[in-house]
């Protein structure tokens, strides 16, 4: 049983290093954690998280984010976003990134890969036969290791990727036996799969035209959010647009963000 005190050593260092708040989540922690101690040989919390803390680049650090780390998600996920880009959003970034025809898109929270690889398709999509002219490859980041080996590996279950287009479907995915398909080259090449911990320095070189970062801000303190959002303010272009979770919002009074309709907003410029 997770004491207290051991239950705070987490929350603080979680919080401290990750911006993730685990302090209302305290049956969460011990639920995930209880058997990972056990297979590892771990006397109690304090013993791991001792190691935790003396090697932060370790690999229990790194299996404590991928532990505790909520990452569900799945293809066409709030859908009417993918609407929005189709008919708003690409259009003007398009035109924006005429000149040099690199167009940039940053998925901020690609968990197993289905957002990215969804957004990468209606990139496909939207461009059509000049496709080929054009730089639309999709950064998508995230903190957990495990989950980024399951998106690069791009094996999903027929179930996950029934609610996508036939067409796509067809175009995208090859049959690998009943019950699962993997990715296909031609849509792996158009996503770049990194680790990032949001918490650190932006280390990009030019402005992104569109930033989708949905559903991880929930887990943010809200000076952590607004620091977090105002960096990103900071790497996009002018007239970008960026996506947050349909439940989450920003507030008017502490981000320069424009408001578009109800999940989207919009840096101010052209």
């Amino acid at each position: 049983m997770i004491t207290d005190n051991e239950f705070s050593r987490i929350v603080s260092y979680m919080m401290k290093n990750y911006g993730i708040d685990l302090s209302q989540k305290k049956v969460l922690v011990s639920g995930r954690l209880e058997n990972y101690l056990v297979r590892n040989g771990y006397a109690n919390y304090d013993e791991y998280m001792a190691k935790v803390e003396n090697s932060p680049d370790g690999a229990a650090a790194t299996d404590l984010v991928n532990v505790l780390t909520t990452n569900h998600t799945y293809f066409m996920r709030e859908s009417t976003h993918f609407d929005f880009l189709m008919r708003v959003a690409l259009p003007w970034a398009k035109s924006c990134a005429a000149r040099d025809k690199d167009l940039r898109v940053w998925c901020a929270a690609s968990s197993t890969g289905e957002e990215p690889y969804t957004l990468a398709m209606v990139l496909l999509d939207y461009f059509g036969v000049e496709h080929n002219m054009w730089d639309t490859r999709v950064l998508a980041t995230d903190i957990s290791t495990k989950v980024l080996e399951h998106a690069v590996k791009g094996v999903y279950l027929k179930e996950n990727i029934d609610p996508l287009p036939a067409k796509w479907k067809q175009r995208y995915f090859k049959k690998q036996n009943n019950d699962e398909y993997c990715v296909k080259d031609v849509l792996k090449k158009e996503v770049i799969f990194r680790q990032f911990n949001l918490m650190n320095k932006l280390p990009f070189k030019r402005r992104f035209h569109i930033v989708f970062i949905r559903n991880v801000m929930i887990y943010f303190k809200d000076d952590t959010k607004y620091d977090l959002i105002q960096r990103i303010y900071d790497y996009m272009e002018p007239g970008g647009y960026i996506f947050i979770g349909t439940t989450e919002s920003l507030d008017r009074k502490k981000t320069k963000f424009q408001y578009v309709q109800p999940s989207i907003y919009r840096k101010q410029g052209n």
